[in-house]
Parts: structure tokens; C-alpha cells; sequence
């Protein structure tokens, strides 16, 4: 026990005591742990049991054997059972009838084999009741577990969200309980009938022996001394992982500037510390497992040696003795509960944060009852002196004495830069949080003392993203307030002017929203969540920033919307465009968490304070497109809000789709989720071609074939030493007899420390091929994944996440078929081979019928180990239905804590739990017969053998010790059966991941960067035409992006393409980069058709600067370097390169100059810098086509300036082609072409296009949205 209290100082995290696990049970349950308990400790003691049957059998035998041989001297004769010398020895030979007389060696066999059958019979019987009760009782205790988790997680308050992950969440809800139900199920009973049988076999040791049994135990304790080690491989792939997944993020980039060789190899330079890692586990593993048959072998041999002298020279014990007590070894193995012991270790560390969180209160429990309702509510607010932070960042003040008052029946906006503190008051008086100081009042009364319920009831809110649920749009309205009518979700619907494309759908009202809305556009989600909030029939509409995300049509549309259904009722709107503010009844304005100003539109101008600095900043040149850009002026941190309104659609999908990717697209689709669909698509690959991939490691695997073949020999040369010490205690001879038990036991030494030499070679062989196939598959993934085209990383399956958990686990997966496996199964064919050629030789009927035992022996072994990993898939598969309800609803529990659904969804979880809490119980009677199968199967072959041993000994005069030396040889090779098959499953699971990789590694990219083929030129000019492009992005195949685009730039002009989001603007320029090919038409460059010039070629010439330039997490000279990867680059060049694009002057100021580290993403540096360095990056290509994505749009004024003019600069010579918001950019460009929805409809300089008084013009003067 004192292992426990090792690991308690090990990880102070544990702080449930482990009879605490079992706080929730009920008294059936403990009942029915208690009666398991009994079972367990009952069969647990039948091993040692067994042992005294064993001995007294041993006995008997040699008994037997003793008396052959003195009968077989002519001059003894056999007189009522006892021999003595003949009277008269000269007489006639007639010794046929007393022998009769002689010890009836098969009646005594018979007795044990009853003996066997009946331990047996019992042991089947307790190992099924120990199992099968303990699991029944640990299923009901963890369906109450997670019944209390689930529903104390969804009454928890808002801030306690903020302050953990819902992705931990998730994971607690599946891997911690199942870690709790580990602990408290199967393994309790396993561990107590383990401790019983090491308990029980010390006494008959004692008892029958104890000084044998002492020094058995003194050499023993080498034994325990071994239980260390693993987990450092992973942290060493870390590294390389972290590079994979910095490069597939960014993809673009590294496409663009032709990286892809430069990558590999800087991740195949990361892989070797895994694999050093990797090759230094095998070797220990390998020393182990050596040193523990070495130290066990020395033990056989001390113990005969010992053994043999008391029993010769003393007389002290029978042999039987001698090896009942030897024997103990084998009894004695606690190792066999120290998984048990991880469990529990395991079990408990996952309990403490389960059962701390069902312990909490929370401290503002949304389903509590508490709390007054008033009979009617007018709907007046008003925030007295409220301070406030937010319980996840405590340094930073949201809200300081804020005072406002908000006026029933108004529409209050409240405007202000970002992080300012509006949208925490909007949470505020949805009571999500309580103030620190101050309080809010709702008609006079402190909403603290009113029921959360009823509070939250009478709010409704749309928010700038709204959340809808994975079911049809009436339901998902109907979540706005239960029991409502068909009718009032039309009236909702056409209130909220969703009526009209809801009836467009062709299954209406039933149309499923998929998960969170995906399958809707921004401006219908919003819609519908409007109306899911009017069909409340609100008193208090709260809108934060309801139409920021949307482009101007629809906002329109949403906003005509909102102006309906704001009359009457108590409003309150946070925007950010003037537009929607303006008719407001009261403009609050917000600074610094407290309200400075209010008064009407107007007022406020007057007094020239936040409000006016926000509309002259906005109502500067060309609103439309300009004002989201001026905000994030205001407010260096409003970028998140302002910058997803104007990035371009398409480019504010994907962008937004790589900048989540990590944190909430995670959460939206668990990564798995991806990895099981094609689980079931992938034919197993073959072995033959697995091995291909590992031929130039053929010789480490052929001496870690010898090795195992020799470790393979090791078990039934055991039985064969085993029965030879028997057969010398039936010799007369006390020299003869020394000699030959002195020779045995130094053989035993011998075969152990050839097998410590073998498991070293064996396991330094293995690991070493099979960590050089992992790091070249490793190494082959990354290259084929880089290699393929742009579209391929569109599907969600191939995300940055999937691909580099697919790097991680498949490659080292993949081992499991080679090395290791084929270590496996040499091992187990050369101990089968060995036993068995063994066995025929020495008694081939006594084998024949053991033989027919051998399969359920094999079976019951590989199946104790196939049944844990078996059960954990089902069970997984069970609960994916619950953890796909508790999923949504942790992702987005403000939707559900403001409509007050809690309920429902904890009931909808509860629900989901039956079928899991069923087939835990089928689970708990299987796994149970098969337990006590398993177990019960070696007393029944002991039965069955021992007694036609009996037989063969009696009437064919077969010499005991043989009987002894086949039946051990071919038990043993039976359990060693059992292990290897219980390897299959990482085998059959290495094959699957195998295939995933082949198909990796087999997929033809439809445009291919490693291939040669291809139009090269020499005198590029860069002139470039668009012909007739249509195109829809591979992942989206209903949404034509481009229709028909026809434009063309002559070498050294600069083209700008103006027009709203999602028009095709970004598109085209992807076109270019060859990312991918239109669908229709086509585009030429200098004549040539893109689709057959060489790729890396057609990049080489084009540079590019993004919105969101891309680093990679190296030194600044490192990332300018980047844009020519094809040649080694100066420091003078960069340097230059720098001085072009305005950055050498403040690289020169930072104290590591040039080599400067980036940070991740190019965090270390402000916006305005990382775009410097992307230009500088560009500008070292020397291309002859520079491509301007909004290059300046994330930037403020001044550092606009700056990149302004060096892009300036970096245009000269060039072919350019600039896409802008602002139209201060485009001016001077030689051709604006205007595009809209996916052609140009305009084009020309800037003077002719005004003169034309067309799209161009109305953009420039009024700002108007372009349709």
C-alpha cells in the first residue's frame, strides 16, 4: 500500500480519497460491491489452493516412482501395501501379483482431477459473480454521475465558463468519468482477488515452508523494483508537431513562395529527437523486460538449489512441498495489480475536479427557484454606480461607476469604441454576471432579488453572432418560448422578415439549420434569430451589434426588421454603424467603462465628444466601405469586431475559418469527429506493402527476429528443467542425485542471462526499425500533404488540427505492423514450435489431449486482454449521442442561459444516457462468463491431463516427470498464445492507420508542385488576361464565385479591383497564384495557359502581400528570406530589401536587429510591422507580378502611411494588381475594373469611370453599397 502513498506525494492534484469515488452509491449498490468483494477474495485464494493439490499430486507421483524402482530390484516384494525384502529372494520370479498391491496411481489421479474440476467449477462461477457485479453497480453509479455533472455544469454561472475551456469540458464529460468508471468497476474486484491470491499464497509458503519461502521473497524484491517510464517520446515529437501544424495553418503562404521543400526539411530536422527518444524506450524497455526473466530465472534456480537440499539433505520437505512453496513466484506476482493500481491512481486524480465541480455552488444559479416575480413590469433600467471585471481577467476593470438610466419603451444606443464596456452591461442586465460594486434595477427592484428564470424570460436578445441549434428552423424559433403555437412562429418569421426566404426552401419551416447554423447565410441565421427572440414577446430587446456581420444588403433588410419590432418595448442597440444609431431616442455614449455623454443624435454633436470623434471619423470620404476600417482606428483593440465586417466574404471565410481553427472550430466540430468518418471508408493495408516501406532496416529486424526466437525458447526450456528437477528426487543415488540438481540450477542461470541478452536485442532492434519507419512516414506525410493543392485543405477533414494529429498518431502507429509485430509473432511460433516438438517427443497421446484444450487457453488469454479495448469502442459509441447534446450545449451556453433552456437540455442529456447505462449492463454478464471462462479454463486442462497422465503412467509405464514437463510446456505456450493474439488489435489498428496514410501519400494533387512538367520561359513579361473565368470553390460547389470574368493587365500596369464583399475579387487573384484553376475559361499569362505552366515556375514570378501576412515563428531576416526559396539569399539583400519596404530603420532599433524571433504567427510585432516584413518578403523574389490583397486595410493611419509608400515603391516596374477598400488606394492605378457578384461591370481609369457617372462614381460620392 505504500505504492499509494508514493503516488498521492506524486500528484498533489489527487484529492479524493478512493472510498470517496463510491460516494454516490446507493445500498443496492453497496450490496451488491460488497457480495463482489466476497467473490473476489474467494477466488482469489483457488491459486494457492491449487498449489496444495499440486504438491500433494507431486508427491503421490514420486511415491509411485520410488516404488517402481525398488520393486523393480527382484529381491523386494510388495506385502499389504508395504515393501520389504522377499524371504526367500532365490525363489521363482513371481512379481506379477504383488505389484497389485502397489499405490493405485490413476485412483489417486482421479481424486485430483475432481479436485481440479471442482476449483474450476467455483472459480467460473465467482469470476463471473465479481465481475459482473461490480460492473452493474459502477454503471449506475457513473449514469449518476454524469447525470449531476451535466446538470450542476449547465446551472453554473457565465463566469465560471469564461474560466474553462469547453473543450476541457467535453473531455471531462467522456475521459475523466470513464477514468472514474475504471476505478470503481472491474478493477476493484480484479485487484482484490490479485492481493488475496498474494496474500493467501504467503501463508501456504509459511506454512508449509518458511525458510524456503524466505529466501524466495528476499530475491523477489529485485522484482518490484521495476515499474518506470514512458511519455517522453510524445513530448520530443512535439517540437516537429508544432512546426507541421505552423505550416499547414498557413499554407497559402507557404505555397506562395514555394516552400514546400524547405518545410520538410525543416521537420524532418525536428523528428530526430523523437526518434532518439523513441529507440531509447525500446532499449529499456528491452533491459526490463530482460532483467525481470533474469532475476526470475535465478530465482527458479536459487530456489531449487535451496529447495533440493532441505528436501535431500534434511528431509525437512516432501518435494511436493519444495514445489508448492517455488511455485509461490508465480502466486506472488502483485505486478499483475499494479495496472490496478494506475486505475485507481487515475480514477481518482479525474474524480477530484468531477466531484469538486458537482460539490460547487453556483453563484448564480439560473435554476434556482428563489427569487420574486412582479406582476407587471414596465421595463425601466438603470445601472447605479456599477464597477465591474470579469471573473477570467480580475487586473482588468470593465465597468467603473457606471451610471445609466434606460427609459421604458425607448431605444437606447449605446456607442463607444471597443472595450468600452457596452456589451457587459448588456450581460449585466441579463444578470450572466453581478456587478462587483453598484447594482442594476429593473422597474426600481435589484434584479439580484428577482428570479433568474423570470428575469431572463422576459429578455430578448440578438446577438452579433447569433447561435442556432442543429434541428429545423421552427424548432429552432420554438426555443425562443416553449409551447408556442405554428402561428406565432409565422407571425415571429414575418416579423422579423424571414418569412419570405423561409417559404423559398423547399422543406420551409422544417429546413434543418445544421450544426450552429452552418447551412444559412449570416443575414437568414440572423433572421431567425430575431425572430426566435419576438416570439418571447420580449418586454426588453437587447441587440449587441445584431447586423455588424453582415454585408449591406442584408443588413439592410435585418435592420428594416429590427425597426418593426423595436416599437413598444424597453430597447437597447449596440452598433458600430451611424446608420442604424442615428434614429435612436437617446445615444449613450461609453469611455472607459463609465457613460460620458447621452442625449439625442443631434446633442451630441453639438458637444463634440466620444459620439462626434466617432461620426467625423466615420463620415470621412466614402463611408460604406471606409467606416469599419476608421473604428478599428478608435480602438486598436476593436479589431475582432471591425475587421470581420470588412474583410471580404470569401476571405473573412476562410480567414476566419484558419484564425479559429485552433479555439472554436475545435469545439464546433471535435477533431475526431473527422478521423471516425474515415475510419470506416479505408480498406486495412497490406502488410507487404507496410514492410516495403521498412526494407532498408532489414537487418535490425532480422536480429530482432533471432532474439525473439531465442525468448520464444526460453518458456518451454523452463518446463523442461522444471520436470528434470522432479525426476531427481525419485533417484536413489544421494551423489548421483547433488549432481544432477547442482547442473540443473546453473542452467537455469544460464537461460537466464541469455534471455536478458535477447529481450535487449529484441527490443533495441524493434524500436530502432520501427522509429525509422515512423520518421520516414512522418516525413513522407508532410511532403505529400504540402504537395497537394490549395482546395484539398478547404474540407474540413484536412485541417490544420486533423493533419497534424494524423502526423502524430498514424505514423507511430504504423509500427504496431511491422517491428514489434513481427517480434510478436516469431516469439510465439518458436515458443508453440518448441513446446509442442517438446511435448510429441516425450508423450504424444498426453499431448494430443491437451492439444484439443490448447484453442480456449489461447482464447481466454488473448481475450482478458481483447475485452478492456473492445468495450471502451462500445461505450464510446454509446455516449456519442449524449456528447453530442452536451457539446452544443456547453458551445454555446449564453444562447441557452439567455432563452433559459438549461432544462431542457440537461432532460435531453438524461435521456441520451439510458442507452449507454444498457449496454453497460449486457456489458457487466458478457464480461463477466468471459472472466470467469477465462480464468477457470486452466484448473479444467490440469484436470483433464493430470488425470490420463495418471493413466499413461499406470498402464504404459511412462515416467512421471514427463507427464509434469508436456502439460507445463504446453500450458505455458498456450498463455503466450493468448498474448500475442492479444497484440492484434494494435496490429489491425496499425494497418488502418497504414491505409490512411497510403491514401495520403497515393492522392494525385490536381495541381502538383513537386513535378517538373510544365511551360518554362525565359523573358517573362508578366501580361496577364482573364478569359471567360467561371469558378465555385471546391468546398462550397453551390456558390459560383466567379461568372465570366474578362480583364486583362498590360506588363507594368496596376489593375485594382474595387466592388462589395464576396464578389470575386480575392478569387481571382487566387486564380493567378495557380491555388486553383477556374472551372471554365481560362487564364493566360504572357499567352501561356496557366493550367499547363510549370507551378512553381508561375509562382516564382508573383509575389504576394495579404491582409493577414503570414510569419512563420523564426527570425525577422529568416521570414524575409522566405520569399525566395530556391537560392541562398545575402544579408545584404535583405537588407536592401528592408530599406525598400520601410522596415530596415526600426529593425535596426530592436536589440537583436535582424535576428529578432517573430513569435508564433508573427505575434511579437504589431500589423503594421508583420505587413513590412510580408512586403520586404515579396520584394526579395524580385517578381514580376505583384499581387496587393487589402494589403493596408488592418492598419491605422500612420502605419497606412508608411506601408502605403513602400508599396509605392515596390509597384515600380511591375505588374500590379491591387484589391482595396479605400479608395485613397486605388486612385492612381492604370485600370479600376468594378466587379460585382463575380464580373467586371465596369472599367477604365479613375477619371474616365467618374465621367461615367455609373457604379464607380455612386461609390466614390455616396458610398452606396455596390449591387
Amino acid at each position: 500500500m505504500s505504492n499509494r502513498a508514493q503516488k498521492n506525494e506524486e500528484q498533489p492534484a489527487i484529492r479524493v480519497g478512493f472510498f470517496e469515488l463510491f460516494r454516490f452509491a446507493t445500498c443496492k449498490d453497496i450490496l451488491m460491491m460488497v457480495v463482489g468483494c466476497l467473490c473476489a477474495l474467494l477466488h482469489g485464494s483457488a491459486q494457492p489452493l491449487m498449489l496444495l493439490v499440486f504438491g500433494l499430486l507431486t508427491d503421490a507421483f514420486i511415491e509411485y516412482d520410488i516404488e517402481l524402482q525398488e520393486l523393480s530390484d527382484d529381491r523386494k516384494e510388495c506385502v499389504n501395501n508395504t515393501i520389504q525384502w522377499k524371504k526367500n529372494y532365490t525363489a521363482a520370479y513371481n512379481l506379477s501379483a504383488p505389484i497389485n498391491q502397489l499405490l493405485d496411481i490413476e485412483y489417486e489421479m482421479m481424486m485430483f482431477a475432481f479436485y481440479y474440476a471442482g476449483i474450476g467449477a467455483a472459480v467460473f462461477l465467482l469470476g463471473y459473480l465479481q465481475i459482473s457485479l461490480w460492473v452493474t453497480a459502477a454503471a449506475k453509479q457513473i449514469q449518476l454521475i454524469r447525470k449531476l455533472y451535466f446538470s450542476k455544469v449547465m446551472r453554473m454561472e457565465i463566469g465560471w465558463f469564461d474560466c474553462t475551456s469547453v473543450g476541457e469540458l467535453n473531455t471531462r464529460m467522456s475521459d475523466d468519468i470513464n477514468k472514474i468508471n475504471d476505478a470503481i468497476a472491474d478493477q476493484v474486484s480484479i485487484f482484490v482477488q490479485r492481493f488475496t491470491t498474494f496474500v493467501c499464497g504467503f501463508c501456504v509458503g509459511f506454512v508449509k515452508g518458511w525458510k524456503l519461502t524466505l529466501v524466495i521473497i528476499a530475491a523477489t524484491s529485485l522484482l518490484l523494483s521495476i515499474n518506470l517510464l514512458t511519455g517522453m517520446e510524445l513530448q520530443a515529437y512535439a517540437k516537429a508537431g508544432s512546426v507541421a501544424d505552423e505550416v499547414l495553418s498557413s499554407i497559402r503562404t507557404v505555397a506562395a513562395f514555394g516552400g514546400e521543400k524547405k518545410e520538410v526539411q525543416r521537420y524532418d530536422r525536428n523528428l530526430v529527437s523523437a526518434q532518439r527518444w523513441g529507440i531509447r524506450k525500446g532499449l529499456i524497455v528491452g533491459f526490463f523486460t530482460g532483467f525481470m526473466w533474469l532475476v526470475i530465472f535465478l530465482c527458479y534456480g536459487l530456489a531449487f538449489w535451496y529447495g533440493s537440499s532441505l528436501v535431500v539433505d534434511t528431509k525437512e520437505y516432501t518435494p511436493g512441498t519444495l514445489l508448492q512453496v517455488s511455485h509461490i513466484l508465480s502466486a506472488m506476482n502483485l505486478g499483475q495489480a499494479s495496472p490496478c493500481l494506475e486505475a485507481f491512481a487515475s480514477g481518482r486524480g479525474a474524480a477530484t475536479i468531477i466531484f469538486e465541480t458537482i460539490d460547487r455552488e453556483p453563484e448564480i444559479d439560473c435554476l434556482s427557484e428563489a427569487g420574486y416575480k412582479l406582476d407587471r413590469v414596465k421595463g425601466d433600467i438603470e445601472f447605479h454606480n456599477v464597477t465591474f471585471h470579469y471573473p477570467s481577467r480580475p487586473e482588468v476593470k470593465i465597468l467603473d461607476q457606471l451610471n445609466v438610466v434606460v427609459k421604458s419603451g425607448e431605444t437606447t444606443a449605446f456607442v463607444g469604441s471597443s472595450g468600452a464596456g457596452k456589451s457587459t452591461a448588456i450581460q449585466l442586465i441579463q444578470r450572466f454576471y453581478d456587478p462587483k460594486e453598484g447594482m442594476v434595477t429593473l422597474d426600481g427592484h435589484d434584479i439580484r432579488g428577482l428570479n433568474i428564470q423570470w428575469l431572463r424570460s422576459l429578455i430578448g436578445i440578438v446577438e452579433q453572432e447569433p447561435v442556432l441549434f442543429a434541428t429545423t428552423i421552427a424548432e429552432n424559433i420554438r426555443y425562443g418560448r416553449p409551447g408556442v403555437s405554428d402561428k406565432d412562429i409565422i407571425t415571429a418569421a414575418k416579423e422579423a422578415n424571414a418569412y419570405n426566404f423561409i417559404m423559398d426552401l423547399p422543406q420551409k419551416f422544417d429546413t434543418l439549420v445544421g450544426e450552429g447554423g452552418g447551412q444559412m447565410s449570416g443575414g437568414q441565421k440572423q433572421r431567425i434569430a430575431i425572430a426566435r427572440a419576438l416570439v418571447r414577446n420580449p418586454r426588453i430587446l437587447l441587440l449587441d451589434m445584431a447586423t455588424s456581420a453582415l454585408d449591406n444588403e442584408s443588413e439592410a433588410v435585418v435592420q428594416a426588421a429590427l425597426d418593426k419590432v423595436r416599437m413598444g418595448r424597453t430597447t437597447i442597440s449596440i452598433a458600430h454603424r451611424l446608420s442604424t444609431i442615428k434614429n435612436a431616442d437617446v445615444i449613450v455614449g461609453f469611455e472607459h467603462g463609465q457613460a460620458v455623454e447621452r442625449g439625442k443624435h443631434n446633442e451630441l454633436l453639438e458637444r463634440k465628444g466620444v459620439y462626434f470623434t466617432l461620426v467625423t471619423l466615420q463620415s470621412q470620404g466614402d463611408k460604406a466601405l471606409n467606416e469599419k476600417a476608421r473604428q478599428s482606428r478608435s480602438s486598436p483593440l476593436g479589431m475582432t469586431k471591425s475587421t470581420l465586417l470588412q474583410s471580404k466574404c470569401f476571405e473573412r471565410l476562410i480567414a476566419s475559418i484558419r484564425r479559429r481553427s485552433r479555439s472554436q472550430l475545435s469545439n464546433l466540430i471535435p477533431e475526431n469527429a473527422f478521423l471516425e468518418e474515415d475510419d470506416e471508408l479505408v480498406e486495412p493495408a497490406s502488410a507487404a506493402r507496410i514492410l516495403k516501406y521498412n526494407t532498408p532496416e532489414w537487418p535490425y529486424m532480422l536480429f530482432g527476429s533471432i532474439g525473439a526466437a531465442i525468448n520464444g525458447g526460453v518458456n518451454p526450456v523452463y518446463s523442461l528443467l522444471f520436470s528434470q528437477i522432479l525426476a531427481t528426487f525419485s533417484v536413489q543415488d544421494p551423489v548421483a542425485q547433488r549432481k544432477e540438481i547442482n547442473s540443473i540450477c546453473l542452467f537455469f542461470v544460464v537461460v537466464g542471462i541469455v534471455s536478458f541478452f535477447t529481450q535487449l536485442l529484441q527490443g533495441y532492434a524493434f524500436s530502432k526499425s520501427g522509429e525509422l519507419l515512423t520518421r520516414r512516414l512522418r516525413r513522407l506525410g508532410f511532403q505529400a500533404m504540402l504537395g497537394q493543392e490549395v482546395g484539398w485543405f478547404d474540407d474540413h477533414r484536412n485541417s490544420p488540427g486533423a493533419l497534424t494529429t494524423r502526423l502524430a498518431t498514424d505514423a507511430s502507429q504504423v509500427q504496431g505492423a511491422t517491428g514489434s509485430q513481427i517480434g510478436m509473432i516469431v516469439n510465439s511460433l518458436a515458443n508453440i514450435g518448441v513446446a509442442l516438438i517438446i511435448s510429441f517427443y516425450f508423450s504424444w497421446k498426453l499431448t494430443l489431449l491437451i492439444l484439443c484444450f490448447l484453442p480456449f487457453i489461447a482464447l481466454s488469454s488473448g481475450f482478458q486482454a481483447s475485452m478492456l479495448t473492445g468495450f471502451a469502442k462500445q461505450d464510446k459509441e454509446a455516449m456519442e449521442a449524449a456528447g453530442q447534446i452536451s457539446g452544443e450545449a456547453l458551445n454555446n451556453i449564453r444562447t441557452i442561459a439567455g432563452l433559459g433552456k438549461e432544462k431542457t437540455f440537461v432532460e435531453m442529456y438524461e435521456a441520451q444516457l439510458d442507452a449507454p447505462y444498457q449496454a453497460a449492463l449486457k456489458k457487466a454478464n458478457v464480461y463477466g462468463a468471459c472472466y470467469g471462462f477465462s480464468q477457470c479454463i486452466i484448473f479444467l486442462t490440469n484436470s483433464g491431463s493430470y488425470r490420463f497422465g495418471g493413466y499413461l503412467v499406470q498402464k504404459e509405464g511412462l515416467h512421471f516427470s514427463l507427464v509434469f514437463r508436456v502439460i507445463s510446456a504446453i500450458v505455458t505456450s498456450g498463455t503466450a498464445l493468448g498474448r500475442a493474439s492479444s497484440y492484434t488489435p494494435d496490429y489491425a489498428k496499425a494497418k488502418i492507420s497504414a491505409a490512411r496514410f497510403f491514401q495520403l501519400l497515393d492522392r494525385v494533387p490536381q495541381i502538383s508542385v513537386y513535378n517538373d512538367k510544365g511551360e518554362k520561359w525565359d523573358n517573362f513579361q508578366g501580361n496577364i488576361d482573364f478569359i471567360d473565368c467561371k469558378f465555385t470553390y471546391p468546398s462550397r460547389p453551390d456558390i459560383q464565385v466567379l461568372n465570366g470574368l474578362n480583364v486583362s493587365v498590360k506588363p507594368g500596369q496596376t489593375l485594382a479591383f474595387v466592388g462589395s464583399s464576396g464578389c470575386g475579387k480575392s478569387t481571382s487573384v487566387q486564380l493567378l497564384e495557380r491555388f486553383y484553376d477556374p472551372n471554365h475559361g481560362k487564364v493566360l499569362i504572357d499567352g501561356h495557359d496557366t493550367t499547363r505552366v510549370n507551378v512553381s515556375f508561375l509562382r516564382s514570378k508573383i509575389g504576394i502581400v495579404s491582409q493577414e501576412p503570414i510569419l512563420f515563428d523564426c527570425s525577422i531576416a529568416e521570414n524575409i528570406k522566405y520569399g525566395d526559396n530556391l537560392r541562398e539569399i545575402s544579408m545584404n539583400e535583405v537588407i536592401s530589401a528592408a530599406k525598400k519596404a520601410q522596415l530596415h530603420d526600426f529593425v535596426m532599433a530592436l536589440p537583436e536587429k535582424y535576428d529578432t524571433n517573430v513569435g508564433s504567427q508573427g505575434s511579437q510585432l504589431s500589423r503594421g510591422q508583420k505587413q513590412r516584413i510580408a512586403i520586404a518578403r515579396a520584394i526579395i523574389r524580385d517578381p514580376k507580378i505583384l499581387l496587393l490583397d487589402e494589403a493596408t486595410s488592418a492598419l491605422d493611419t500612420e502605419s497606412e502611411k508608411t506601408v502605403q509608400e513602400a508599396l509605392d515603391k515596390a509597384r515600380q516596374g511591375r505588374t500590379c494588381i491591387v484589391i482595396a477598400h479605400r479608395l485613397s488606394t486605388i486612385q492612381n492605378s492604370d485600370i479600376i475594373a468594378v466587379m460585382s457578384r463575380g464580373i467586371v461591370i465596369e472599367k477604365g481609369a479613375h477619371d474616365q469611370l467618374m465621367a461615367l457617372k455609373g457604379a464607380y462614381y455612386k461609390l466614390v460620392t455616396t458610398g452606396a453599397p455596390i449591387s
